[in-house]
């Protein structure tokens, strides 16, 4: 009996696990009305590609996330952009910063009912509404704020 590759084992594996995944009910053809756009032979050919390429990615661990509301051409707003810029770099791996642009994105706006611009929401790491402030904020008071919330990102990188 010929010996087998791993990728041949591989593709047939995933073709097995297709055709009872699809013969299941979980997965139907676009003509069926999935809206994945996918068939079955290129789902499985995409499949056996990335199993014989590289490892899979390291799962990344949830982090405190600051959000900051604001615009492009609102004064306080461009004061912070540098503050929100350091932190998104100095903390990186260990705070998630994100901007987002109310006059470019107004839905944004009424997603996280903001009264005022610029306006910064600090999460937990699972997503929790922590405190949020209005106006400009300072980077000592951001951190300041974490630190009162729980989270001090001045003890060294691997211990919060």
């Amino acid at each position: 009996m010929k010996t087998l590759s791993k990728t041949t084992l591989a593709i047939a594996a995933i073709a097995v696990i297709s055709f009872i995944w699809v013969s299941a009910g979980t997965h139907r053809s676009p003509q069926t009305g999935c809206g994945c756009g996918a068939s079955l032979f290129a789902s499985t050919a995409l499949a056996a590609d990335a199993f014989s390429a590289t490892p899979l990615p390291a799962v990344t661990v949830p982090v405190p996330r600051l959000v900051d509301l604001g615009a492009g051409r609102c004064i306080p707003c461009k004061m912070m952009a540098p503050i929100l810029e350091g932190l998104k770099k100095e903390y990186a791996g260990r705070m998630q910063v994100d901007f987002i642009d109310v006059w470019e994105n107004p839905d944004a706006g009424k997603k996280y009912a903001i009264k005022m611009i610029p306006t910064q929401i600090f999460f937990d790491a699972k997503g929790k509404e922590l405190f949020r402030h209005e106006g400009f904020f300072a980077k000592e008071d951001i951190l300041a704020k974490w630190k009162e919330l729980g989270i001090d990102f001045s003890a060294k990188k691997g211990a919060l």
